[in-house]
């Protein structure tokens, strides 16, 4: 849906939520601006909001285009050697190197990242690539277990189950379920930046809300916790430009 307020090209969605308690606007890197409110406020008032915003969604907008056009989104993988991906804040070379095995077996070294791949799918860039993800995947849930484990005996808190998955909108959440979800992006990211997200979560766990005693509590535990937040703000899109999500 699209609402003819302002002249910049952007999409406009609207979402009722079921969790949410107030009305607030979300602008993505893509230009998506997102109109989220509870299910109880009526829709003319969350227009009436997004109305009063004009000016503000304006120069986010703006912001945002100047950000991507300094810091534009990685070209995918050609698989001709010249590769590079970023795996805990630094970039590596990507190597495709021929094996006799029956599937695509990843290999993280300090400098680059090996493929091996039998000959028959050296050149179907779909299933290297899903190997790719998968065990970036599983680095991440490596690197995500142990910063849980870490950051929830200060709290004195505990988590039931970890998920790892590839959301579009969100890096990390945890339900009242104690159940913590966390994007494999993050193991792209600068290892504090993952820090922040895993001590966000669980701070969830004690309250299960963005309210200031909330955000005080992820101070104590992470006092340069905006130094992080800041970053998947104005890079966070550049995580989602490597190996990104394919339409079925």
């Amino acid at each position: 849906m699209q609402i003819e307020l302002f002249r910049d090209d952007y999409h406009f969605e609207e979402r009722v939520s079921a969790k949410a308690r107030s009305i607030r606007l979300e602008v993505r890197p893509d230009r998506r601006v997102v109109l989220v409110y509870p299910r109880w406020t009526p829709r003319a008032e969350a227009l009436a909001f997004l109305r009063s915003r004009e000016r503000w969604l304006r120069e986010k907008l703006a912001e945002m285009a100047q950000l991507a056009a300094a810091r534009p989104l990685p070209q995918q993988l050609r698989w001709d050697g010249s590769d590079l991906l970023q795996l805990r804040g630094r970039e590596l070379a990507v190597r495709v190197e021929p094996a006799r095995l029956r599937s695509v077996n990843v290999r993280f070294e300090p400098e680059r990242i090996v493929v091996f791949a039998p000959p028959a799918l050296r050149e179907t860039p779909r299933k290297l690539e899903a190997a790719l993800r998968q065990a970036l995947a599983h680095q991440a849930r490596l690197d995500a277990v142990r910063l849980l484990e870490d950051g929830a005996a200060p709290l004195g808190v505990r988590y039931r189950e970890l998920r790892i998955n590839d959301p579009q909108t969100l890096w990390g959440s945890c339900n009242p379920g104690a159940v913590i979800c966390l994007s494999w992006r993050l193991v792209m990211a600068p290892p504090d930046v993952f820090r922040y997200v895993a001590v966000h979560e669980l701070c969830h766990l004690v309250h299960l809300d963005h309210s200031a005693r909330f955000w005080n509590l992820v101070g104590r535990q992470m006092p340069d916790y905006e130094t992080h937040k800041r970053w998947l703000r104005d890079h966070g899109h550049q995580l989602h430009g490597w190996l990104p999500r394919r339409k079925a």
